[in-house]
């Protein structure tokens, strides 16, 4: 069995995605920073026969998350596929006139460090499985800047650059790289962008390595 890493993992988007890759035979790790929260969705996703644990960490601290990746490769099995979708905190939304330079430090942390950190701790077991799968999330503003969130536009236009140049380098390598972009809100009853559409869809990334960037609907005129 090899494993599906989740950064980010929650009841909405993380849940469906974790299920989806469980049922196609992948053990989960969960990670994110809410121990009981883990708890309740390993827990949720035991009840659908889906070998799942949770290991905290925060994206922010790169001792944690390299140890949160380290320790599930371990007990669950070689990490097969990263995707890495945390939810940018409010502090990231600022107009671009209200930014520092400081203040940037998190979002780049958030975006950069964080992505950079998880892709260093999985590529060696890949490169020794003979393959894997590396999937990033990002809003609009990843590829659409938007003044009134700047942090993010920052954040996730650097995030999308570091990702891109591994789709290209890691190809050779069978490891493939690949970047869904939803562009509105993630509701259940969203035709294009439900958490069970997009779950499928990131799987369907993964199996079909059918190119870079990925949108869940067209981007707003």
């Amino acid at each position: 069995m090899t494993t599906f890493a989740l950064i980010g993992a929650g009841p909405g988007l993380g849940l469906a995605t974790a299920r989806r890759f469980g049922k196609a035979g992948h053990g989960v790790a969960l990670i994110a920073r809410n121990a009981d929260r883990l708890g309740q969705l390993a827990g949720t996703l035991h009840e659908d026969g889906i070998q799942a644990r949770g290991y905290t960490a925060d994206v922010l601290d790169a001792a944690s998350l390299t140890m949160a990746l380290k320790t599930a490769g371990a007990e669950l099995g070689p990490i097969e596929v990263l995707q890495y979708s945390p939810v940018p905190q409010a502090d990231f939304m600022k107009p671009v006139l209200h930014i520092t330079a400081t203040g940037l430090d998190p979002a780049l942390a958030f975006s950069v460090k964080g992505p950079v950190t998880c892709v260093n701790a999985v590529l060696p077991g890949m490169r020794a499985l003979g393959r894997g799968t590396l999937l990033f999330v990002n809003g609009a503003s990843a590829v659409r800047p938007n003044p009134a969130v700047a942090g993010t536009s920052i954040g996730f236009a650097a995030e999308s650059a570091y990702a891109a140049m591994l789709h290209d380098v890691l190809a050779p390598e069978n490891i493939h790289t690949a970047q869904l972009i939803i562009p509105g809100a993630i509701r259940p009853d969203a035709e294009h962008s439900s958490p069970s559409v997009l779950a499928q869809r990131l799987y369907a990334m993964h199996t079909e390595r059918d190119g870079f960037r990925h949108y869940a609907e067209p981007l707003p005129e």
